[in-house]
C-alpha cells in the first residue's frame, strides 16, 4: 500500500510540474487570482495517526479570507481563517467528529494551480475527547475562477474535495 501511494504521488507530482510549467507564472503578481470572500469545500477523508488511523470519512471546510495580499505583499498570496467539521467512521474507536480551526495561507502560482499551508488546532469529539495539533499542506487545480479540485495532506487526514470560491 505504501509503495503504491508513493508511486502515485511521484507520478502526480511529475504531471503537475509539467502542466504548471506550461502556464505563465502569477506568483509575482499580487491580487492576480480569482476574486472571493469565502471558500466552501466538501471533501472525503482518510484518517491516520493516533486520532483515526485508517478511518474513512467526509467533511466540510469553510475559509473566510482575511488578508489580500497576505503576509508577503510582493507575492500573490491570501490569508484566511479556516474551520469546519470532519466525521470519521469505521475506526477502532467508532465515530469521531473532528473540528479544525486553522490559518490558511494561500499561494497562487498560475491561473490553474495554487497551494495552501494550514497550521492550527483541532478538537476531537468521540469516545476520547481531546485537543490536537492540526496542520496540512495542500494543492488546488482551478477548473475556473469559482471551482477547484483540492488535495490536502496533513494531520490527522488526507482529504480530497471540491472547493467553491464565493
Amino acid at each position: 500500500m505504501r509503495r503504491l501511494l508513493v508511486s502515485a504521488l511521484a507520478a502526480s507530482g511529475a504531471f503537475l510540474a509539467r502542466s504548471a510549467a506550461a502556464e505563465p507564472a502569477l506568483i509575482g503578481s499580487p491580487g492576480d487570482h480569482p476574486p472571493y470572500h469565502v471558500e466552501l469545500e466538501p471533501h472525503g477523508l482518510i484518517g491516520f495517526g493516533s486520532l483515526e488511523n485508517g478511518a474513512l470519512g467526509a467533511g466540510l471546510r469553510a475559509t473566510i479570507k482575511l488578508m489580500d495580499p497576505g503576509f508577503v505583499p510582493s507575492i500573490n498570496d491570501t490569508v484566511g481563517i479556516s474551520f469546519g467539521g470532519d466525521a470519521f467512521f469505521g475506526s477502532r474507536r467508532g465515530a469521531t467528529l473532528y473540528v479544525p480551526v486553522q490559518v490558511q495561507w494561500n499561494f497562487f502560482f498560475t491561473q490553474h494551480w495554487s497551494m495552501m499551508f494550514e497550521p492550527g488546532i483541532g478538537f476531537a469529539f468521540g469516545d476520547n475527547n481531546r485537543l490536537t495539533p492540526a496542520f496540512s499542506l495542500g494543492g488546488r487545480y482551478h477548473f475556473n475562477e469559482r471551482i477547484a479540485l483540492t488535495v490536502r495532506l496533513g494531520y490527522p487526514a488526507l482529504s480530497v474535495g471540491v472547493a467553491f470560491f464565493l
